[in-house]
């Protein structure tokens, strides 16, 4: 059975420890390989939001609900994140800088399709983009190695993939903009 607190307890054991990294995907991949006992312990996803679960200086531990068709543009996060998913899936194009341009853009380089009860790994330098592919909400426990909302970083233009700095307030806007297109789409299902 899952439990939050515990779960919690494990990642800020965990992240002090050399090859945290690791360490914490073993332990979101044992949370999501019952992905019916981490929506028990968390509840059904509602709506698209970013709900903090903890946050501290070395460790942010978020669930991630992707409303349908949902779209993030290019962004780094400039430290280790684990992601698991516990229902729906999330889509990752994988990108890379462009070596010696000036203005930062980037090229796709590949790509991450994680669907319930995967548990995947990133390193503190990969820049994706995620989307959430089908028709419902999709649930992620995502897992960072330091503040994901205090660490400067960079997010890129959808259209001209040109570097900037990453705005909080935009990403938010867009889980707002995602419930508000789901609310004018009754076809689609929570």
């Amino acid at each position: 059975m899952f439990d939050l607190d515990r779960f919690k307890s494990d990642c800020r054991a965990a992240v002090t420890r050399k090859g945290a990294h690791q360490a914490i995907r073993e332990i979101v991949a044992r949370a999501v390989e019952r992905p019916g006992d981490v929506l028990k312990a968390i509840g059904e996803p509602g709506r698209a939001q970013i709900q903090t679960l903890h946050r501290s200086g070395d460790l942010t531990i978020l669930n991630m609900i992707w409303g349908p068709h949902m779209n993030i543009t290019p962004h780094n996060h400039n430290m280790w994140a684990v992601v698991g998913i516990y229902t729906g899936r999330e889509n990752n194009i994988l990108w890379r800088r462009i070596p010696d341009d000036p203005s930062g853009r980037i090229e796709a380089a590949g790509a991450k399709s994680l669907g319930e009860s995967d548990a995947v790994p990133f390193g503190r330098d990969i820049i994706h983009s995620v989307t959430n592919p089908i028709g419902r909400l999709t649930g992620a426990i995502h897992v960072y190695g330091g503040d994901f909302f205090g660490a400067p970083r960079s997010e890129w233009d959808p259209e001209r993939l040109v570097e900037g700095p990453w705005n909080a307030e935009r990403t938010l806007k867009a889980f707002e903009e995602s419930n508000r297109l789901c609310a004018a789409r009754p076809g689609d299902s929570r």
